[in-house]
């Protein structure tokens, strides 16, 4: 992840200022404050249909605002190019259809397009990140749902952005694919890279994620209901007001459990 080293020691931010998104006549998000650093994996939780998805979209830049912003290293992000912001941040959607049936291996270049260079280094070590070894020359109509997860992600990861934003990267995986890409994640974002993933599964944010802001329905639109350590962000009293359940930890911290009451 050779932009993340060099980012490493930049600081870079990824700030969200009143950011306040609407679809139609109704507000999605409204006013969502969130300072996002580097070298940390910031889980994105909260009930269906709260907006984590739509922040982020529009930590990424893809979505229209109605209000507020997102600065990326104290530049407004609709100020970059398309170029530049695409070099920068990567971004795997919840779901994604290949456009063309191309060979996994040139599916995994197509994240080399913001660079015009084919970087082989870096997708050798995406294709491997996510296991595509045996899978490299299948055409991508011929992949299972979970393979075609990991092709899609490897194609972010080829690109070495500075950030990674991705929208449920675990859920069409099995037990050990998500371990590997977990310890993958946890691996670029210790060389620098700032890492942003949406998670529905709260004992792997709790267990995998430095950081975690949890959205809540407020006054017909998201909200922050709370955002700093898993410990706190995900304290049995914000899963009581926020997800309506009672709820308790257990286990060791690294390997915690949710138990429901």
């Amino acid at each position: 992840m050779a932009a993340a080293e060099n980012a490493a020691g930049a600081g870079v931010k990824l700030v969200a200022e009143k950011l306040s998104i609407a679809r139609g006549q109704s507000w999605t998000l409204r006013s969502i404050n969130a300072r996002l650093e580097q070298g940390q994996i910031t889980a994105i939780c909260g009930p269906n249909g709260v907006g984590k998805s739509t922040l982020l979209m529009g930590l990424a830049g893809l979505i229209e605002t109605r209000g507020g912003m997102v600065v990326l290293d104290d530049k407004r992000l609709d100020k970059y190019t398309l170029q530049e912001r695409a070099k920068r941040i990567g971004y795997l959607p919840q779901s994604a259809e290949v456009a063309w049936d191309v060979s996994v291996a040139n599916l995994v270049r197509l994240g080399r397009l913001p660079h015009r260079d084919r970087g082989e280094r870096a997708v050798e070590t995406a294709i491997a990140a996510l296991d595509l070894q045996a899978l490299r020359h299948r055409p991508a109509s011929q992949l299972s749902g979970g393979e075609k997860a990991r092709a899609l992600l490897a194609r972010v990861l080829a690109g070495e952005p500075e950030w990674i934003l991705a929208d449920e990267p675990l859920a069409a995986l099995d037990l050990a694919h998500q371990l590997r890409l977990l310890k993958y994640l946890r691996q670029v974002a210790d060389q620098g890279a700032g890492v942003v993933v949406v998670l529905h599964d709260l004992a792997t944010a709790m267990n995998h994620a430095d950081r975690v802001i949890v959205l809540e329905q407020d006054e017909n639109a998201g909200a922050i209901a709370s955002d700093g350590s898993p410990a706190h962000a995900l304290s049995s009293d914000i899963i009581s007001r926020v997800w309506g359940v009672e709820a308790q930890w257990v286990g060791e911290k690294g390997a915690r459990a949710l138990t429901i009451c």
